[in-house]
């Protein structure tokens, strides 16, 4: 959910989260421009419709980085020569560059590259195509990345899944920096999500390459029905009307099918490659690690010899949670229960200087006089909402990191997306109210500046705010003026009425299904995850698997939290550590298992690490197995 990235301020923190979000921008620089070429010969997979776009990346442009390195990826940005025109290398550079910053903690204290990871020179091509699942009214973008270093001896093909609702290279610093530098080739699927964003009012969309045509023009990645009308912003994961993410496992075996044709074309004195003699290892995190699951679920021809999950959006029948449910469950009651006096230390949940934020003041004020509070005084508000909240399963850990998905109002963006995707509805007839259309950070509706736009496949995250782009309406005038919208998203939920029978009906069709009991899985989750809590996510989904006669690894890592990529923010890092060594170091384990022999352990110790503090990071204090394999960084 991954990956996304960070889509909105609250109201009255505006100047302090802004520096926040600075941080975290994505950075830029230069890059060799790639040629763009079509293959004969090898015909693509049937679910693919129009050209197979094949790009190569040598001399100073590369698969990892885009000629960036790791110093360009945290660094300063290059600009586009032409900001209302900018090159398909260009574009292509900026969306890597996005997709690591959302992903991964590249800050001077994170130890990116020194004490896990790295970004070396992985020189290769590249093959893109729309991908269709059947009766979609949209394409999923496919991609695969082939070092030059492809190990021919011990095939290997990754195949990912998108973060959160990011474009196509949403999980390049997991599955791409843990596999190319190895020489597996990495197949990516945006899952029918993606930043191809459609602007009604000239009605242009996003092409293969990532530049903007009109539409009739070209095949675009997403596209509303002409009827839709000439005001406001289309959104694939939103409006699409394919509900996507109950097909993400279909998206990532399409991926990885894609994956092995294109491997025929590349090397096609090797063909060919097929899940015999190729292993194809799933791994993806946040709405990605949901897909993997979701596609070992499904996997009736043994496409896969093993997954690994991180912070996995997945949903079990009958066990856990929704994430609609418990995200429109923290939109409305977070924002009081975190004013407790418990959370006065944690960051983000106070005013610079200590105070409770106003707007979360206004919240407890909000439901007492609705009467789902009973308390007087703002403390014994804030104590009954936090009550509330542990009584349906919320722990302690994932309320306090929650601080930072509430502040940045993220909640609210996520279950407006949601909920139009779950309902079927365009880009006009959103529930609750909501729509999307140019504003500015404050959220005032303004024009959208055109290089803002040019630009949007390569840097925006998927689920607006951000880039130009606004969430509008299911607001009103009160002191809590997105409350009456949070409510209105809740009822959808707990309504019982035919009107919202869709909604409850996508939901249900998102659930996953128990892989074979034999395929290796890793479920790496952080206990402190605010965004997507272990407890109705990946422990429901350990149990229930192990139920059903499965025998899944899980660590519930001390200290880890949903987002790396926060642990740049000031203070916010000192109380955490990073998420993505420990899947490394699982998807190293699993390499092992599969190539070298190594037994697949019945249960392997969690790690025992320690909050990185003020200091930069360690190793020791990451507490990873030393003995284990460790990929070539």
């Amino acid at each position: 959910m991954a990956d996304t990235r960070l889509l909105a301020m609250v109201v009255g923190m505006t100047n302090r989260l802004s520096r926040w979000m600075l941080l975290l921008a994505p950075l830029l620089a230069s890059c060799a421009t790639p040629t763009a070429t079509k293959e004969s010969g090898m015909q693509a997979p049937d679910f693919v419709r129009g050209d197979v776009r094949v790009t190569e990346h040598r001399q100073g442009d590369d698969l990892l980085s885009a000629g960036l390195g790791l110093e360009g990826l945290a660094g300063t940005p290059s600009a586009i020569a032409h900001p209302l025109q900018p090159t398909p290398a260009e574009l292509r550079r900026r969306a890597i560059q996005t997709s690591w910053k959302g992903i991964a903690d590249l800050g001077p204290l994170g130890g990116y590259g020194h004490v896990y990871g790295g970004v070396p020179d992985v020189p290769g091509r590249e093959y893109q195509a729309f991908a269709w699942i059947p009766g979609a009214h949209s394409p999923h973008r496919v991609l695969l990345q082939v070092p030059d270093n492809f190990d021919r001896a011990r095939r290997c093909l990754v195949v990912t899944a998108s973060s959160g609702s990011r474009g196509v290279y949403g999980a390049i610093a997991l599955a791409g920096a843990w596999g190319l530098p190895r020489g597996c080739a990495v197949a990516y699927t945006d899952k029918g999500t993606g930043s191809g964003y459609f602007d009604l009012l000239n009605d242009t969309g996003v092409t293969l390459d990532g530049t903007r045509a009109q539409r009739g023009t070209a095949t675009l990645e997403y596209e509303p029905s002409a009827d839709a009308g000439h005001a406001g912003i289309g959104v694939k994961h939103a409006h699409s009307g394919d509900n996507p993410e109950a097909d993400w496992g279909q998206h990532v075996l399409q991926a990885a099918r894609f994956g092995l044709a294109m491997l025929d074309r590349a090397f096609p004195d090797q063909a060919p490659f097929t899940a015999q003699n190729t292993r194809v290892i799933a791994a993806g995190l946040s709405n990605g690690g949901g897909a993997v699951l979701q596609a070992a679920g499904i996997d009736d021809d043994h496409l896969l010899a093993g997954v690994v999950a991180l912070e996995p959006n997945v949903h079990v029948p009958e066990q856990g949670r929704a994430l609609f449910d418990y995200a429109t469950e923290a939109s409305i009651w977070l924002p009081c229960a975190l004013a407790d006096a418990r959370f006065a230390n944690v960051p983000m949940a106070r005013t610079p200087t200590g105070g409770v934020p106003p707007a979360w003041a206004h919240r407890c004020h909000e439901l007492r006089e609705r009467g789902m509070l009973s308390g007087a005084h703002i403390a014994e508000q804030s104590s009954e909402a936090y009550e509330h909240l542990r009584a349906s399963g919320w722990t302690d850990e994932a309320m306090a990191t929650s601080a930072s998905t509430t502040a940045l109002d993220l909640w609210r963006a996520i279950t407006a997306a949601y909920a139009s995707a779950y309902m079927r509805t365009g880009p006009n007839d959103m529930p609750c109210g909501f729509r999307y259309d140019g504003a500015n950070a404050h959220g005032t509706p303004v024009s959208i500046d055109m290089a803002t736009r040019a630009s949007w496949w390569a840097d925006a995250s998927g689920i607006p705010p951000g880039n130009g782009v606004g969430l509008l309406g299911g607001t009103d005038h009160s002191d809590d003026p997105t409350f009456s919208g949070a409510r209105c998203l809740r009822s959808l939920w707990d309504d019982t009425q035919a009107s919202t029978q869709t909604l409850r009906d996508s939901i249900a069709a998102t659930t996953v299904k128990a892989p074979r009991a034999s395929l290796p899985v890793w479920v790496v989750h952080g206990a402190s995850d605010g965004l997507l809590p272990t407890a109705f996510t990946s422990e429901p989904y350990v149990t229930w698997l192990r139920s059903k006669g499965g025998h899944p690894l899980y660590w519930k890592v001390p200290y880890a939290q949903h987002f790396d990529a926060f642990l740049a923010i000031p203070g916010f890092g000192d109380q955490h550590v990073p998420l993505l060594p420990y899947g490394y170091a699982a998807l190293d384990r699993l390499w092992s298992h599969i190539y070298e022999g190594a037994p697949w352990p019945a249960l392997v110790p969690t790690p025992a690490p320690k909050p990185r503090g003020p200091a930069a990071l360690s190793r020791e204090g990451l507490d990873l197995p030393a003995t284990w394999t460790q990929a070539p960084r």
